[in-house]
């Protein structure tokens, strides 16, 4: 269908849109007089006090039923049907008290076409209630469930063959065609369902790949997430042709697609290639610990087509661009061999013994679960680093387990604690920042003292300068 040849005759849609209404009216009418019947309203009222009895009488077995769920501690396929039945308790019940008013009126020779009609759609809406009652909510799937549900009314009802007849009847001139309400109504259901089928089928595609032992973290996450965008694109697809939208006529769209991705989408498309070469590469993947140049520093939860999950030590989530993982550096903790060194510098003051201060950093370096346990060139040391200002200059140097590369912070703060510890129990003292002040000068100092609480100045003294 090319856009040139829509042309809609509106003078003959709304003579067709007339007589639609006018057959609704007369159908109106005689449902009314029918409605008002006696029969009708004792079938209203029995109704009506099923309802009423089936909300009493489902309180308890719902309760009964959510903590049965509660009491599975999780989620699984048993606590899932038992909150499934939980949901159309209320409609169940007062479902078989309709079925046996039913068998009563029938019994006793009664109408009872009101009754077997409303515990028909009750059931109708039950077994699409307990159909999606686990399915994501979503407009797509409020959709469907209506749908469903009327299209199940109207065959309940007797009313489906002619509701079909009038909607094929009812013709939309197009151009030198024309085309019927019933096919566009088709045409949308399928394009619906077809969404709904490529998203359902994609999102299980790339739950699947996730799940599957065989593949890294980072190749699952893509092979997913390609699998999920191309069910998606063929759904699309198959929903256009349906509509009746020809295929062909989207190379334009194409074109200016292309024209787009050269300027405004040219940031996404390099995020897109970014990271398709970092799953390709492998020089960061699912579980590893990293240092951007930009200062994040956390372990990769998700490796996606546009962006990279990080989540850091105080629990934030970052996206970070793909792009940023090629063009600056990027510090892998974890890439290869995860245990590292680490260094952690602390003063003593003049005087210390040296054979003691190393005893104490061993054992503090001992008392640290961080510290890996292997001698050798591995094994902790205490180095004297240089000669400070106030203090004798060390620095700890152990070797870090692969868990204590991601939590750095965590790691220094329990070696100082341990260090302060073990220099306090061998009465090493840690020295604060001091300075001697000594004063060089040929005249005479002149000191004024005070007496306090008086104000009374004390007498000058002069101090001869020394010889």
């Amino acid at each position: 269908m090319n856009p040139e040849d829509i042309e809609i005759d509106t003078e003959a849609v709304a003579e067709q849109v007339g007589t639609i209404f006018d057959n609704l009216t007369i159908w109106f009418q005689a449902i009314l007089e029918q409605a008002l019947s006696i029969a009708t309203l004792w079938q209203l009222g029995i109704i009506a006090a099923a309802g009423v009895a089936g909300f009493l009488l489902s309180r308890l077995p719902n309760r009964r039923l959510h903590a049965a769920a509660e009491n599975r501690g999780r989620p699984d396929a048993l606590a899932r049907i038992y909150l499934s039945i939980a949901s159309v308790m209320w409609p169940l019940i007062s479902v078989v008290f309709i079925w046996a008013a039913v068998g009563g009126f029938a019994l006793a020779d009664l109408p009872n076409e009101g009754l077997r009609i409303a515990a028909s759609l009750l059931n109708a809406w039950i077994i699409i209630r307990l159909l999606t009652s686990h399915m994501k909510k979503s407009l797509l799937t409020r959709m469907i469930a209506v749908i469903a549900w009327t299209v199940a009314a109207l065959y309940i009802l007797h009313w489906l063959e002619p509701t079909v007849t009038a909607l094929n009847e009812f013709q939309i001139p197009v151009g030198k065609n024309s085309i019927s309400a019933w096919r566009i109504l088709t045409s949308l259901v399928i394009a619906i369902i077809a969404l709904w089928v490529g998203r359902i089928a994609g999102m299980t595609a790339q739950s699947r790949l996730r799940s599957n032992s065989r593949l890294n973290p980072s190749m699952a996450g893509l092979l997913g997430q390609v699998a999920n965008v191309a069910l998606m694109v063929a759904a699309i697809a198959i929903a256009l042709q349906t509509v009746g939208v020809n295929l062909s006529a989207l190379t334009i769209f194409s074109g200016a697609l292309g024209v787009g991705i050269g300027f405004g989408l040219q940031s996404i498309f390099s995020n897109f290639i970014s990271g398709i070469i970092i799953l390709m590469e492998k020089s960061v993947k699912v579980g590893d610990f990293i240092e951007l140049q930009s200062g994040v520093t956390g372990l990769v939860n998700e490796i996606n087509i546009r962006s990279t999950l990080i989540t850091t030590n105080d629990n934030v989530d970052i996206l970070v661009p793909n792009e940023e993982f090629i063009k600056a550096q990027v510090i892998n903790w974890t890439l290869r061999d995860a245990r590292r060194r680490t260094h952690i510098k602390f003063g003593v003051a003049y005087g210390t013994d040296k054979e003691i201060v190393r005893k104490a950093g061993m054992e503090a370096a001992a008392e640290v679960p961080w510290t890996l346990e292997n001698m050798g060139p591995r094994m902790p040391q205490v180095w004297l680093t240089g000669f400070g200002d106030s203090s004798l200059d060390f620095e700890l140097v152990v070797w870090l387990t692969e868990e204590a590369v991601k939590k750095p912070a965590k790691v220094t703060a329990d070696y100082n604690w341990a260090l302060h510890s073990a220099l306090e129990r061998h009465g090493i003292e840690i020295p604060f920042p001091q300075q001697d002040l000594h004063l060089k000068s040929s005249e005479a100092l002149r000191v004024r003292i005070e007496t306090a609480g008086t104000g009374d100045p004390a007498p000058l003294t002069e101090k001869a300068p020394e010889e």
